[in-house]
């Protein structure tokens, strides 16, 4: 069993669309450790509308709170502690695709980061969005992952392609380049499958 784990270089940059591609480009099973708000219309209910393969077992969240913000916000107005101790990976026999909540840094405790959730044997996928200061924000989380000693990372653009910010993030990144999604009017699971189709053979090189 691989674990995939599904970053981003901050919020709303599409970890979860990606998460579902790569979940069924791999057939893998999904997870999300931290669900932080949208407990009716999570990210999970997300992925399982948008893949059509019959293989992927969906695993429950660690943590399901109600507010959607910083887990750590979200888990002091539930009342309860947080621990990345405390958060086991299922148990399953086939790949599996672990998202993210947030950036590298969103804390889920005093003490404890979205960071601490990666393995060192993770493959993990930094998802990065195109917007003014997207090439910051990409390079910074490139050196967080850097530093906690993870070099088994690539990228995946989210957006219609932009040249120069690809060309640089990659080259001073030095991590591969996975795929890019571009600009969709929707989200469904042609698309997914669509995305899922041209990502497969990079996925399985990672």
């Amino acid at each position: 069993m691989q674990r995939y784990f599904i970053t981003g270089i901050g919020t709303e940059v599409g970890k979860t669309v990606v998460s579902a591609i790569v979940t069924e480009a791999l057939k893998a099973d999904y997870w999300k450790p931290i669900q932080a708000g949208d407990l009716d219309f999570s990210d999970t209910h997300k992925v399982q509308q948008w893949i059509n393969n019959k293989e992927t077992k969906f695993h429950k969240n660690s943590y399901a709170l109600q507010t959607p913000m910083s887990p750590h916000a979200a888990a002091e107005i539930d009342h309860i502690q947080i621990s990345a101790k405390a958060i086991q990976t299922p148990k399953t026999t086939n790949n599996l695709v672990v998202e993210g909540a947030g950036g590298l840094l969103v804390p889920i405790n005093d003490t404890e980061t979205i960071l601490d959730l990666i393995l060192p044997t993770d493959k993990v996928i930094l998802v990065s969005r195109h917007y003014l200061g997207s090439i910051n924000h990409s390079l910074l989380s490139a050196e967080v992952l850097k530093a906690k000693g993870i070099t088994n990372v690539g990228i995946i653009f989210n957006g219609n392609e932009h040249k120069t910010t690809e060309a640089i993030i990659l080259k001073k990144t030095g991590f591969p380049f996975l795929g890019r999604i571009n600009e969709e009017a929707t989200i469904n699971a042609e698309i997914v499958s669509k995305y899922a189709n041209q990502l497969q053979q990079r996925l399985a090189e990672l």
